[in-house]
């Protein structure tokens, strides 16, 4: 449970279901007079009606309105209370106030004009938000609403995130010569988060077996879903595939997958574990994550359906080659000309990460085919 104007962005675990109907009373939509619509009929500026005034009815009163006999109305401001009797109200821009007691109607109105009905919204016991919704600002506004100040939602998964290589170092030391700055594990964190998990970072591991099977064993029994960077490839250096197979059965079920980049990405599980090995090249990494990662989180979130991503359809502005039977994601620049947009591929290698910074976008270039011409229109992954 947790407050529900915390509860942004993450998934509902139980249905709720209305306590009240929405609106809770019939409502007024406009500032002006409640009537009975048939008293008005035949109304015009030419031939207007009028209507006795027999009072106001006070915003936020806690006694009910008074009754509305026929000739009559009553002052109603924009949310106010209807009286039981009146089926409209008279906006008003279409009245002229002749007196304190009388009003002028120079248009007629129709029963349920100008009105919100009692239940018209929500009825109650109707179920309102369902289990598995992602919670958006008008999810926050619709429980605030019933009276929902706490929420139920579901236990952000914890994925642990293992940081492989000798040469690899954290963001704050400077650098020695052949060493790098731990990348992966940020801009993984950043993914998980945005895909409503809970990044859990072991730090950096040796590229030694023992010392990354006792790291990895640690996340085995911590962590809901395992990730290794580095140590994908098949080479004798690369440990995590060994690794792996002393967590748990089944072990590996992949190794290599026809994606560029991000080819020697390990799929696995151990003893119910989802355990994925990514390469350790950052371009890769966060590319084999978003395509596997994301999904993992979503369905152990229990997202209703597949979560929508923010697409755009561009041009490209040049030819792109590409080999049968692999998937190749293309990370493209966005430069809006005239009336559409143009995708600009920007080019790099795999562990170049600002070759992605400079990008707005991913194209896809599906197994099937083997490029695409320039002036095709192409599906943008905002990312």
């Amino acid at each position: 449970m947790i407050a529900t104007a915390s509860a942004l962005g993450r998934v509902l675990a139980k249905a709720i279901k209305a306590p009240i109907p929405l609106p809770p009373f019939k409502r007024s939509t406009v500032d002006g007079f409640a009537v009975l619509a048939k008293d008005t009929f035949g109304a015009s500026s030419t031939l207007p009606v009028y209507l006795n005034l027999i009072g106001e009815i006070e915003m936020g009163s806690r006694k009910p309105p008074p009754s509305l006999m026929p000739t009559k109305s009553i002052v109603i401001h924009t949310g106010g209370m209807l009286p039981n009797e009146a089926d409209a109200v008279v906006m008003i821009e279409d009245t002229q106030r002749i007196s304190e007691n009388e009003v002028e109607v120079l248009k007629a109105v129709a029963p349920g004009e100008n009105v919100l009905l009692k239940g018209e919204d929500v009825n109650q016991g109707d179920v309102v938000i369902h289990s598995g919704s992602i919670l958006r600002a008008q999810e926050i506004g619709g429980l605030m609403a019933l009276g929902f100040v706490d929420v139920e939602v579901v236990k952000k998964p914890r994925i642990g995130i293992l940081s492989t290589g000798n040469e690899v170092v954290h963001p704050e030391v400077d650098p020695q010569l052949g060493q790098v700055r731990d990348v992966n594990s940020y801009t993984l964190s950043s993914l998980i988060e945005k895909a409503g998990g809970e990044p859990h970072r072991w730090g950096i591991v040796p590229d030694n077996f023992e010392a990354l099977l006792g790291v990895a064993k640690k996340a085995h029994l911590e962590d809901e879903v395992v990730i290794i960077t580095a140590g994908s490839s098949v080479s004798v250096h690369d440990l995590t595939s060994n690794v792996i197979e002393k967590l748990g059965e089944p072990g590996v079920l992949v190794h290599g997958v026809a994606i560029k980049p991000g080819r020697p990405t390990i799929l696995a599980v151990a003893d119910g574990i989802p355990i994925i090995g990514l390469p350790g090249n950052p371009v890769s990494a966060l590319l084999i994550a978003k395509i596997f990662v994301s999904p993992l989180i979503q369905h152990l979130l229990g997202i209703e359906g597949a979560a929508p991503e923010a697409q755009l359809i561009a041009k490209l502005s040049i030819n792109l080659n590409s080999q049968a039977g692999r998937e190749d994601y293309i990370p493209v620049n966005l430069v809006r000309e005239d009336d559409h947009w143009i995708a600009e591929p920007v080019f790099g290698r795999s562990n170049l990460i600002f070759t992605l910074v400079r990008a707005g976008g991913l194209i896809r270039i599906p197994p099937q085919v083997t490029g695409l011409p320039a002036g095709s229109d192409v599906v943008v992954e905002l990312f």
